[in-house]
């Protein structure tokens, strides 16, 4: 994470920024909930995102056509020019990492990752914990 941020300081973009900006790129119209779940931070915090990335001028956010009480953001086209540079900065750092490990241990480390993932959105945390620490006792 702390080679990221490094990739987009100069950019004036956190990561947390850029995440929201790319996922924005992909999946237009987004809520601040639906952004806030892709991105894996806490509504507060996209709404701080949120917050400096329209005072940036590079989102805006509009009421829903579909329900009023609900807005969408949207990369402005400022917001996309200047994430298609930063993602080019922030792909160098995940190139670097896919040349540390073979095409083998790169596929093996996907599958981990993806694992740890599944393993964090369960439901059930606190019995996980409790299993951990019992197995963690024998």
């Amino acid at each position: 994470m702390s080679a990221k941020a490094e990739a987009l300081r100069p950019f004036d973009l956190t990561v947390a920024q850029y995440g929201a900006m790319l996922s924005l790129y992909y999946v237009p119209g987004q809520s601040p909930s639906q952004l806030a779940r892709a991105v894996a931070v806490t509504p507060q915090t996209i709404g701080a995102t949120l917050d400096k990335l329209a005072a940036k001028s590079l989102v805006t956010r509009k009421p829903s056509k579909l329900h009023r009480k609900v807005l969408v953001v949207t990369l402005t086209s400022k917001g996309e020019r200047l994430l298609i540079e930063a993602d080019a900065a922030a792909r160098t750092v995940e190139e670097r990492i896919g040349r540390a490990f073979s095409a083998d241990e790169r596929v093996q480390l996907c599958e981990l990752l993806r694992r740890v993932g599944a393993a964090l959105e369960e439901s059930d945390l606190p019995a996980n914990v409790a299993t951990l620490k019992s197995d963690s006792d024998d």
